[in-house]
Formats: C-alpha cells, sequence, structure tokens
C-alpha cells in the first residue's frame, strides 16, 4: 500500500522546461501578491556547471537564510546528485527572461537575465534526514539555501518571514477545532497543467482552509490543505513551482508566521489534496536552528 501511495505523490517542484510557460496566473485562483510579501522569493537550483536544474520558491527568514522544501535543495534520485548553486530573485514579477539564454545552457556566461542573472547567489542544503523520495509519513522536506554574505535589506524591503513555534498548529486546532482554520500561500508557481502548461514569474498570493493535521499521509509532520476552487474558503490553491514557498497562519496578535513549506500534491493537474512540511515540529525547528533561525 505504501508503495501505491508513493506513486501517486507529486512534488511541486518546477522544471527548467517550464521557465518558458506562457505568463498567467501562479498560486491557484490567487492574486499577484505586489509587495504584500517581499521576503518570498523565486529561487532556481543549478546543477555544478550552474546549468538551471528547477525552479521553486523560498521565504528569507534571516539576512543569510532562505527557508525552502528539502526537494527543492536536496538530492534528486532521476539526475543522481543534488543541486550545487541557488539564486534567489524577490522581485514581484513578472520577471523577464534573458533572450539569450535556452535551456540546457549554462548560466556561466554573458547573461544579464532570468534565469541566470539578477538575483542573489546562494548554497542550497537539504535537511539531513531527505534521501530524495517522499518516505511517508515523514519526508523530512525540509531545506535553505544560505548566503556567503547578509542580503541587504533592500531586497525584501527590511521584512523577513517568521518561522511559527514549537506545536502551533497542534494548539491551533485544539483551540479553535478543525473548522474555518485558514492559511495565506504565496508562490511563483503554475495556474494550470492541463490542458496546456500556463505558469509565470510572478509572486502570487491564494487562502487555502485547513484539512488535517493527522493521518495516514500526515501523522503529525504534514499540514495537509484544500487545494481546488470552491472548495474549502478559496479561492487559492499550490501547483509546480510553489514547492518550498510558505504556508502562512496570522495569529490573534495579527502577526503572520510560517506553519509549513509547500511539499506535494495528490494530483498532477494540482487539484484535490495539497500538503506542506509542517515548521513547527521539533525535526523543522531542529534543522533552522542549526543555521542560526528560530521562531
Amino acid at each position: 500500500m505504501r508503495f501505491r501511495i508513493v506513486l501517486i505523490l507529486v512534488l511541486l517542484l518546477g522544471l527548467v522546461g517550464l521557465i518558458h510557460a506562457t505568463p498567467a496566473a501562479a498560486v491557484q485562483y490567487g492574486q499577484p501578491d505586489g509587495y504584500g510579501h517581499p521576503y518570498v522569493g523565486l529561487v532556481v537550483f543549478y546543477d555544478a556547471q550552474k546549468v538551471p536544474l528547477w525552479r521553486c520558491t523560498g521565504s528569507l527568514v534571516s539576512p543569510t537564510v532562505l527557508l525552502t522544501a528539502g526537494h527543492c535543495a536536496g538530492f534528486d534520485p532521476e539526475l543522481g546528485f543534488a543541486p550545487s548553486f541557488a539564486q534567489v530573485w524577490f522581485d514581484p514579477g513578472p520577471i523577464a527572461l534573458d533572450p539569450n539564454w535556452r535551456p540546457g545552457m549554462s548560466c556561466d556566461g554573458a547573461f544579464t537575465g532570468y534565469p541566470c542573472a539578477g538575483g542573489f547567489w546562494g548554497t542550497p542544503r537539504a535537511h539531513p534526514g531527505w534521501t530524495g523520495y517522499l518516505t511517508i509519513p515523514n519526508t523530512h522536506d525540509i531545506g535553505v539555501v544560505t548566503f556567503a554574505a547578509p542580503l541587504p535589506a533592500e531586497a525584501t524591503r527590511g521584512q523577513y518571514g517568521k518561522v511559527a513555534p514549537m506545536g502551533y498548529l497542534d494548539r491551533l486546532a485544539t483551540r479553535r477545532g478543525l473548522q474555518n482554520v485558514e492559511f495565506t500561500v504565496v508562490g511563483y508557481g503554475l495556474q494550470l497543467v492541463k490542458p496546456v502548461l500556463i505558469g509565470v514569474r510572478e509572486r502570487y498570493v491564494g487562502t487555502v482552509s485547513l484539512v488535517n493535521l493527522r493521518s495516514a499521509l500526515t501523522d503529525g509532520y504534514n499540514l495537509h490543505y484544500s487545494n481546488s476552487p470552491g472548495k474549502g474558503v478559496g479561492p487559492g490553491g499550490t501547483c509546480f513551482g510553489d514547492s518550498g514557498g510558505p504556508v502562512l497562519h496570522q495569529t490573534e496578535h495579527g502577526e503572520k508566521v510560517i506553519v509549513g513549506v509547500n511539499s506535494f500534491v495528490l494530483n498532477a493537474n494540482c487539484k484535490g489534496a495539497g500538503f506542506a512540511y509542517r515548521t513547527d515540529i521539533g525535526d523543522s525547528l531542529s534543522f533552522l536552528a542549526s543555521f542560526g533561525v528560530t521562531p
């Protein structure tokens, strides 16, 4: 049964071929974010020769650390290696493509735009428990991009994402039950998969609702949220390229905290069930603490 479940899990990672997709919406059924979440960036990962591999989303949680998904920053079993470099853009977009770049080309050249230039270069690092496979229920699907020097504050308008404290979601569910709990999702991913691929390099924001915190697929490690129009509270949902993007909840004091990073969906068309890897659990918090990031 576990083998069959793994087969239908689809990581929200964006393949490099999607970089040339036709511009449209990103976070499904959402709206352009503008500067609503300036610390959320578009991340491209590269091999050792700086050839772009895929794109994801991430949140700058300190001047030198960007939070993202483990499957974005870590080992890929199909390739047989992990990405060596990462570059992040915080422009709300649409981010213009470099007209001289083509898929498969190394970024070690005279490029001036995306996906080769214009962002901040860093080093991807996945959770040590990430193996390249979604081992249900605990995937360890969390990672970071670290920067050798602090990024300039103006890159994110002086704002940083804040990680929720230990057990935040458990206390929330206990206090409010599982009804009417809403989250904000932010990302640069695709809007549509079928009948055609449609996506952008633009930051979008949407709303999803809590479905489950504990099941055979979550078991306390993952957050299950709504991912279809007209379901839950809508509008909102995640798709390919939104991997690693933040799932945010607004506290009673009006502060938004990151409770998870977008991880996978149960449908290749980005409909139905969406899952994030929780950041408010010991597995995530101890990993982030090793890079100096605390709630």
